[in-house]
């Protein structure tokens, strides 16, 4: 049986939870509905509800009325997928849906322009989740997909979201989570990733240097929601050893346009 398959969880042993946001009924029965649906489903009950940061006994009751629903579907052996009406609902949202189109559209330009992939990410909860993402010309082979979720502080996108946060949520959110490396590379300490995020702060955008993927280089412009606040980002992926840190840097200006036509698009 599959557990739960999250590019957060695959090189760290996992996020230890999320008992920070399994608040009131409706927090937990989203989170649930949340990690059950997560790739790589059938998921089992100790690994849905771990995920979710809520205990097992509670989790089971919410699933269970999850399933009669039909927000979720059991395999009948202890294992939870997504549901019919959670599959509707995802089409009637993305079925025509007039940003997903702009989205797509701003990344095809961008796309284009610089030949490699591209990609937009927002927050959801404790990790960036990846919304869409179109190959240019020289595609990057990595291992993300639209809807994987990867970390906040060892990808470029997470970090244009981590330097929107001021200190004491940022104490809190790497209390709660640590800052466990994806490689050799990534930022392990509270001291360097504060470092880094003034960095961000300054120059208006976030480098991955293969922190997050070996092989992989990336570079984020911040995506805001009509208040200003970072809510995501634009995000290039290249291959370390075909282009340079320099080559990537050349591009920030064409990134900052394509995230500048998105600002208000997602809140």
């Amino acid at each position: 049986m599959a557990g739960i398959e999250t590019s957060v969880d695959s090189q760290t042993g996992g996020r230890g939870g999320r008992s920070s946001l399994a608040g009131n009924a409706t927090d937990k029965a989203l989170n649930l509905l949340e990690a059950a649906s997560a790739p790589g489903y059938p998921h089992r009950l100790g690994d849905v509800a771990a995920t979710a940061g809520v205990p097992k006994a509670s989790a089971h009751r919410i699933l269970q009325n999850l399933v009669t629903t039909g927000f979720l579907t059991s395999d009948g052996a202890g294992g939870y997928g997504p549901g019919p009406r959670i599959r509707a609902l995802a089409a009637r949202i993305t079925q025509g849906c007039e940003e997903d189109q702009v989205m797509r559209a701003e990344l095809e330009v961008l796309g284009r322009r610089i030949g490699h992939t591209v990609q937009i990410g927002v927050r959801t909860g404790d990790a960036i989740t990846l919304l869409v993402k179109v190959s240019g010309p020289n595609p990057v082979q990595d291992s993300s997909r639209v809807g994987m979720q990867v970390p906040l502080h060892t990808t470029a996108i997470g970090k244009c979201v981590l330097a929107d946060l001021d200190d004491d949520q940022l104490t809190a959110l790497t209390s709660r989570l640590g800052l466990p490396p994806r490689t050799e590379n990534s930022l392990t300490d509270l001291t360097g990733l504060r470092a880094e995020l003034a960095k961000v702060r300054a120059q208006g955008f976030a480098l991955d240097d293969e922190e997050n993927e070996l092989g992989v280089r990336c570079l984020a412009v911040p995506i805001r929601d009509a208040k200003g606040s970072t809510i995501g980002a634009v995000n290039v992926s290249t291959i370390a050893f075909l282009e340079t840190r320099e080559t990537l840097l050349s591009w920030v200006d064409a990134v900052r346009t394509t995230a500048g036509a998105l600002h208000g698009l997602l809140g």
